[in-house]
């Protein structure tokens, strides 16, 4: 806590950057984890529903919010912008570290709807002060925060008295920046007001990452999803004001299967709306991918490209596997980059920044190993090593003489449930990811700490809180749907499903839905294994994917869902209400023929359990 004048030695408080300033006073709410908005937050009702966090069924409302930064989902921004348009969310926030995926949402609110509310970052020390006051009613006033009021008066004094570090960064801007941001919009220069505004939150979103200056990327994704009405009004919004993407631009998984959104059900009120904002990103020059992959399309960036990605499993697999560089760039963000050509200099795509900060070593064990290790084990792996990893980027050992590498279905999985529990954008695999070996003096030199090793017990743990702890269920337990795909499925991951469910039946009362981009659909279709699904009775779905899903494709007697997905055995109780269950792809289709799950801990895990104790 910073030293203050005798007059007021009785008033507790503290300085932060403001981000978005602004005077407001509430109930503190504060924890140290962080906490993802989409998908850990009701962007109606503002509940945290994420049953893995201390502030689950607490609600953000009229509340001041301190959390450490951000995690999981990219989609925040859009979350944290819905909430505030409807009146159900928090006062302010306040962070130790800088969370550009909330603070983007934030300056949408302020840029696009003249909403405002406060923002501001706190050093570590100043943080754990704020925790202590957690419940308490506090005060915000541009960069000071405080448990009594602050006059206006005594306001300015500690404005004058401010140290350096409240100043927020200013990043240089070359002449096609200031060209686009000054409002230079005419016919020769080909700018409209849609760069301008583009222009203005990009520069916001880069003084909070303390980005030197701006960069050209080659290539965007952006999310195209129906969030609410302040989501819809943004896309609209750009394409009016005669917004064009300068970059290739591929669209994430959209809200509905626009193909059968009508047959499914869905409402049609959200169904065309969701349908006529996945046009708008079209009208702006994107491709009509709509796929939570596009790694596996033809247009995947290649090793160093600099690109802005958004989708938090998108983020990790370009950086980590395929070594292009992208920040975690939040819901719209991406969107104005698309429109922009230009991303902040930050994050990861600067080389120092992608050195690994901590050494972290999987179970170890022989890969010919007799029982083999299944698909579940890496979102097992991926999901514990994420949670350990936290915000900083790990290099991760025990693969380096594996003869047969993790496919790069088995590195999705991994990633996606690493960019669940983590909030860095990419980890390094030593022997299997393209940067990592650059990196292996550090773990030699020992410069690496904490060194931190995963053990097979860590994975039983995961593994037993995927399955809601079903020590302490009855089993078995009855499964009605089985989900698959998420992330998006692969060819080949098809032609393995087609292959398991090959001659058997599934039991009458559990449904089994796949989605997929519709690239890999039309190349399964051609391959067959379109046709065995569906003599199996797999649904198989495009455009929208599991984070998306709700009623009525997901039946209202549907009690207890199957996945194997570590992403959606995390967000999907939250998101549906429902029971979860998680294992192998195996295990997936054994029930979706058993109509039950025996949640009994696979043979391999209980074999390194065992061998390790």
């Amino acid at each position: 806590m910073h030293d203050e004048p005798s007059s007021n030695m009785h008033l507790e408080i503290v300085y932060g950057t403001p981000h978005v300033e602004g005077s407001v006073s509430g109930e503190l709410l504060a924890s140290n984890l962080e906490l993802s908005f989409w998908g850990g937050v009701d962007h109606v009702t503002g509940e945290v529903i994420d049953r893995s966090h201390p502030l689950v069924r607490q609600c953000l409302k009229d509340k001041i919010l301190a959390i450490p930064g951000g995690r999981g989902s990219c989609s925040g921004s859009a979350t944290i912008l819905e909430l505030i348009m409807n009146g159900n969310g928090p006062r302010a926030l306040i962070f130790e570290r800088a969370n550009e995926i909330l603070a983007v949402g934030l300056f949408v609110a302020e840029e696009v709807f003249g909403k405002k509310i406060p923002m501001l970052i706190v050093d570590p020390e100043d943080f754990k002060t704020i925790l202590g006051w957690n419940k308490r009613i506090i005060f915000i006033q541009d960069h000071c925060i405080s448990t009594r009021q602050l006059e206006t008066s005594t306001g300015d004094h500690y404005k004058a008295l401010s140290p350096e570090h409240v100043r927020p960064h200013t990043p240089e801007l070359s002449g096609l920046d200031k060209a686009m941001l000054e409002g230079n919009c005419d016919e020769k220069s080909g700018y409209t007001k849609a760069h301008e505004l583009a222009m203005r939150i990009i520069i916001r979103t880069a003084s909070i990452m303390k980005a030197p200056s701006l960069i050209s990327v080659c290539q965007a994704h952006v999310d195209g999803a129906h969030f609410g009405p302040a989501s819809v009004f943004f896309g609209k919004r750009l394409r009016d004001l005669g917004g064009k993407f300068t970059v290739p631009t591929t669209v994430n998984a959209i809200t509905v299967d626009r193909q059968r959104w009508r047959d499914l059900g869905v409402d049609t009120g959200f169904g065309i709306e969701s349908d006529e904002l996945a046009k708008v990103f079209l009208d702006m020059g994107a491709q009509m991918s709509f796929t939570r992959a596009p790694y596996q399309l033809d247009s995947a960036p290649k090793l160093g490209d600099q690109v802005a990605f958004g989708e938090s499993n998108v983020v990790c697999y370009s950086n980590s596997v395929l070594g292009s560089r992208t920040a975690k760039y939040p819901n719209m963000l991406e969107t104005l980059i698309a429109l922009t050509g230009r991303a902040p200099l930050a994050s990861i795509h600067s080389a120092k920044n992608r050195v690994p900060e901590i050494s972290i070593s999987a179970p170890s064990f022989n890969q010919f190993r007799e029982p083999p290790i299944d698909d579940s084990f890496w979102p097992l792996l991926g999901y514990k090593i994420g949670a350990k990893a936290g915000s900083r980027i790990p290099i991760v050992t025990g693969f380096e003489s594996m003869e047969r590498p993790p496919s790069r279905d088995a590195l999705k999985a991994f990633s996606a449930a690493f960019a669940t529990s983590a909030g860095a954008p990419m980890f390094h695999m030593l022997g299997v990811t393209p940067e990592a070996e650059q990196y292996a003096g550090l773990l030699e030199s020992d410069a690496l700490q904490p060194k931190i090793s995963i053990t097979w017990q860590d994975l039983k743990d995961t593994w037993t809180a995927f399955n809601q702890d079903s020590d302490s269920k009855v089993l078995p337990r009855t499964v009605d749907l089985v989900s698959l795909g998420n992330p998006h499925f692969s060819l080949l991951e098809l032609k393995s499903l087609a292959q398991l469910v090959h001659g058997r039946t599934k039991h009458p009362s559990t449904s089994v839905i796949v989605t997929t981009s519709r690239a890999q659909y039309s190349l399964a279709t051609q391959a067959g294994y379109i046709a065995q699904l569906d003599e199996f009775g797999i649904q198989v779905l495009t455009d929208t994917c599991w984070c998306f899903i709700r009623d009525p494709v997901i039946k209202k007697e549907a009690r207890c869902i199957m996945t194997n997905s570590g992403k959606y055995a995390h967000y999907g109780p939250g998101l549906t209400g429902r029971e979860f269950c998680f294992g192998s792809l195996s295990e997936c289709i054994e029930s979706a023929c058993t109509g039950r799950w025996e949640a009994k801990v696979p043979e391999w895990l209980q074999v390194g359990v065992q061998s390790s104790s």
